[in-house]
């Protein structure tokens, strides 16, 4: 009778203390609970993005934009105050995207079709799921990386501020039920707006700013200001600002490209 092999043994042992050592990471995970404080702002952000997509479904697209602002204004917050607390934990960052793919991804997608995609029958729910895919893609190579100094592809936040800001523009400044002609820009829009989320240009991050110390008085001056400018007409110049930010990365990277193609 031939005798075991000794490395398959011990590849087995391996395996077994493997399984052991999570098994116990996972007991002490569930003894060690979670952080309230951070894990309810995200909830918070959750909530906003359910309720969006069932005002959306019933006809009421300014309080599903409002509902999508919130959302962002809540995702914004809950990274910064887990950082601020120090109660940063693995859980939150997998429930933080878990959020943001229903708050950035399910909610302006659903809206739109309400409002105006679902008239352009197949390529409209098409189009509303090639939004969603491409957010689950976005927020997924995000959790892979590990230089956020700057962000690979548009934002999902920013992303669902366009089609919001779109959709806050009609309501407030056109009103009246979207044409064919209205749906299909907003889907157009829609449509780049995905692919920007899942390419390569590198966007903004507002961490490169380090605005974390002292800054000079002109600089106070300047965000007051802003924010006149901004309550001046909230629809336009937010779509303004958000549709700026999505095509700053493809502008700039067209700028290099333009200026490596001149002849020295």
């Amino acid at each position: 009778m031939e005798k075991p092999d000794k490395p398959q043994l011990r590849a087995v042992d391996e395996t077994e203390k493997a399984a052991v050592a999570a098994a116990g990471e996972r007991s002490n995970a569930r003894r060690r609970g979670v952080y309230l404080l951070p894990n309810i702002i995200t909830t918070g952000a959750l909530f906003s993005g359910f309720y969006a997509t069932i005002a959306g479904m019933n006809g009421r697209f300014g309080a599903a934009v409002l509902a999508i602002a919130a959302a962002i204004a809540l995702d914004t917050a809950d990274g910064r105050i887990a950082r601020l607390t120090r109660t940063q934990s693995q859980f939150g960052a997998q429930y933080d995207s878990l959020s943001d793919l229903v708050a950035f991804g399910v909610a302006p997608a659903f809206v739109a079709f309400s409002w105006g995609l679902s008239s352009l029958g197949q390529v409209g729910w098409v189009l509303t799921f090639l939004y969603v895919a491409c957010t689950a893609l976005r927020l997924a190579r995000f959790n892979t990386q590990s230089d956020l100094s700057s962000f690979t592809g548009l934002p999902s936040p920013a992303a669902a501020a366009v089609i919001a800001c779109t959709i806050w523009v009609w309501e407030e400044q056109i009103t009246g039920t979207p044409g064919l002609f209205a749906a299909s820009a907003v889907g157009l829009v829609m449509a780049v707006i995905a692919l920007l989320m899942v390419s390569n240009f590198a966007y903004f991050s507002a961490k490169q700013l380090g605005i974390k110390g002292r800054v000079p008085f002109v600089a106070l001056v300047l965000v007051v200001l802003s924010f006149a400018v901004l309550l001046a007409d909230p629809p336009r110049i937010l779509l303004l600002l958000s549709v700026a930010y999505a095509l700053s990365a493809p502008a700039l990277f067209a700028w290099a490209w333009l200026r490596r193609q001149k002849p020295e």
